[in-house]
């Protein structure tokens, strides 16, 4: 996986995996808001990037294979969250087109946001900056 953002501390970085369904989205919102709190985001940062992590889990649930699992890291530096989230997937699976407007609310709602697909898996990767004011 391509990370987004520049070295991570190696003991700030967090996977979770979990099973590729819509009921586990909550344990991810959860552990990006807590992220991002320690980052100490304002509370509107954080929910926006909540919104991010949950519309891009939305977006590889749709192309995710039956009994699939979300795997999720996390990357924390000193001014910035990375979040990367991949699934396998069905064979033919794209993803929506960047003018889409799951890919508008992706990019309105953190710094950056990107997607690659290869060997039967998808990533979608987000970068959120902390505000200078916090």
């Amino acid at each position: 996986m391509t990370q987004l953002t520049g070295q991570a501390v190696t003991d700030d970085v967090v996977h979770l995996t979990v099973p590729a369904d819509g009921g586990y989205l909550g344990v991810l919102r959860t552990a990006t808001a807590g992220l991002a709190a320690r980052l100490q985001f304002a509370l509107d940062e954080i929910e926006d990037l909540r919104i991010a992590v949950d519309e891009a889990c939305a977006m590889l649930l749709a192309i995710a294979t039956r009994d699939a699992e979300l795997e999720c890291r996390f990357a924390v530096t000193e001014d910035a969250l990375t979040v990367e989230v991949t699934v396998p997937t069905v064979r033919g699976a794209t993803l929506p087109a960047e003018s889409s407007f799951a890919w508008k609310v992706l990019t309105a709602l953190t710094t950056s946001a990107s997607a690659t697909a290869a060997d039967g898996r998808a990533t979608i990767a987000l970068l959120t900056r902390r505000s200078g004011g916090y």
